[in-house]
């Protein structure tokens, strides 16, 4: 059975994404690419991008990355250093990168940038398998 599937149909599932026009663009084995256009509800109080968003992008490329293998992954711990402001109508990408897995904790770094490629923040987050559970099983 190709791994990747599980985590591809997780994307149908995942209301959060749909809604805010969060598209998943490549997926692999412990790889995604996921893309945003910054809507203007999206907006702080400075008119930038609320970080909160920034945070929500880089995690959801972790979450498909860190589900490329089959077994259901959830998030253990995460961060992220936010480098520069993004506006409104700017489109973000951010590109999830496995760097390890250990048993059933995986590292993955996530890089989100401008379409011109300027760097806007870095993600680092510790994922976990849920042993015998499928992707999109119950509770996930």
């Amino acid at each position: 059975m190709d791994t990747i599937q599980p985590a591809t149909a997780m994307y149908d599932n995942d209301v959060t994404c749909r809604t805010l026009g969060i598209q998943l663009d490549d997926l692999g084995p412990g790889r995604a690419r996921m893309r945003m256009r910054v809507a203007g509800t999206m907006a702080n109080g400075h008119g930038s991008v609320h970080g909160g968003y920034l945070f929500l992008l880089a995690d959801a490329a972790f979450a498909y990355a860190s589900n490329s293998h089959g077994p259901a992954a959830v998030a253990q711990h995460a961060q992220v250093t936010f480098l520069r402001a993004a506006a409104v109508d700017e489109e973000l990408v951010a590109e999830a990168v496995e760097r390890g897995r250990a048993g059933r904790t995986g590292v993955y770094d996530v890089t989100v940038r401008r379409a011109s490629g300027e760097v806007v923040a870095e993600f680092r987050g510790q994922s976990v398998m849920l042993s015998g559970r499928p992707v999109n099983g119950p509770g996930h």
